[in-house]
């Protein structure tokens, strides 16, 4: 398993003169003013179009709005072909799609693929990344039922065929709720089963906390994270200031700058553009409490690294820019799990099951999960 060592100076205390140091808290209180007055135009800014919005559109009108794209996008996502056959006409796995009725009574759109043939080994539970959807990880499920395992994955609030307004993520607690709950759900239709938990970027995020639940790691084997959101820092400190506010007063107000064809994920061409031009996939710019809820999870998660006892593999591209692989290296030498591997990919980016070698990826994690069962065993 690759390691890869972060360096951190050590942070000084500068050398002032007495005069310094009477000037010093000062300019802080000066600083801690002007971060106020900004927080407090920016609001009424923020205000500002929110009300001309309302004028135009009712809160019952924007409901049904919201409702309309929920069903569209369901149909969207029921309409994808998830079959796979031997090239004869031979199906080699049987799949279906449900709703599950989440804790917050949103309904939440789910697959599921089992192998047809052969006893399932283990079952593997999905959780997307931010602003993708299950559909996208059909042919990893593929991979895995090959391999005896069964799938199950599952688009949370906003995402994919899910209720809520597209993009819009108002809590990833309850996501980490709405998680656990399903995968008792899982537990329970399919008992003496050994289930594991895979999340990518900020699913893996959510994955993470909810394993470091007691009542959710006991439903565990362990837990599988692709490029976890774990070091995950505001364009600007000023942003991570103002973020708890804003998240309160202008929760889906829009951050402009975003772009359809968002920043490389993966070096596979037809990958990059078959995830940007999927309609269930998000590419508009991120709202104000999703961006919070991210800084506040990761912010969370890097506190509590060495109280996480699963056993967990964790993989993340050297060359990914959009989560910090140095996280997920301090997750692995900081965490107090017993059972635990990190793989680095040397030159990979963020998506690795949508690079050029997602076949290696993915046997990768199963070859982990197997050799995880194989322990279980043992003990």
């Amino acid at each position: 398993m690759a390691t890869m060592r972060a360096s951190r100076g050590a942070e000084m205390e500068p050398l002032t003169s007495g005069a310094s140091n009477r000037i010093i808290p000062v300019l802080r209180a000066l600083q801690r003013s002007l971060v106020f007055v900004y927080t407090l135009l920016f609001s009424l800014l923020l205000l500002l179009p929110r009300r001309r919005q309302n004028r135009r559109l009712s809160p019952s009108k924007l409901r049904k709005r919201e409702e309309e794209d929920t069903l569209r996008r369901r149909a969207l996502a029921e309409g994808l072909e998830m079959v796979f056959d031997d090239g004869e006409g031979a199906s080699l796995c049987r799949w279906d799609t449900c709703l599950f009725s989440g804790v917050t009574r949103n309904s939440f759109f789910c697959r599921s693929w089992f192998p047809v043939s052969g006893q399932t080994k283990g079952i593997l539970l999905i959780i997307h990344g931010l602003n993708e959807h299950s559909g996208r990880y059909a042919q990893f499920a593929k991979q895995l039922t090959s391999c005896n395992f069964g799938v199950y994955a599952m688009d949370w609030i906003g995402h994919g065929g899910s209720d809520g307004l597209h993009g819009y993520v108002p809590s990833l607690d309850l996501v980490v709720t709405d998680t656990a709950a399903f995968l008792e759900k899982i537990k329970s239709e399919n008992p003496g089963v050994p289930c594991f938990l895979f999340g990518h970027s900020t699913g893996g995020a959510v994955v993470l906390k909810a394993a470091s639940y007691r009542h959710v790691e006991e439903m565990l084997e362990g837990i599988i994270l692709t490029s976890p959101a774990l070091r995950v820092k505001p364009a600007h400190p000023i942003v991570g200031v103002v973020a708890p506010l804003f998240s309160l007063v202008a929760p889906r107000f829009q951050f402009k700058g975003a772009n359809k064809r968002g920043i490389p994920v993966t070096r596979d061409p037809v990958a990059l553009r078959a995830k940007y031009d999927d309609p269930l996939v998000y590419t508009g710019p991120i709202r104000v409490r999703t961006g919070h809820e991210i800084l506040r999870i990761s912010s969370y998660l890097m506190r509590n690294f060495r109280s996480i006892t699963v056993p967990f593999f964790v993989l993340h591209g050297t060359a990914d820019r959009v989560t910090d692989p140095l996280a997920s290296q301090d997750l692995y030498n900081e965490a107090a799990s017993e059972f635990k591997d990190i793989k680095l990919y040397e030159g990979f980016l963020h998506d690795l099951l949508f690079e050029p070698e997602r076949e290696e990826i993915g046997r990768d994690i199963i070859s982990w999960m197997e050799k995880k069962l194989s322990a279980g065993l043992v003990q």
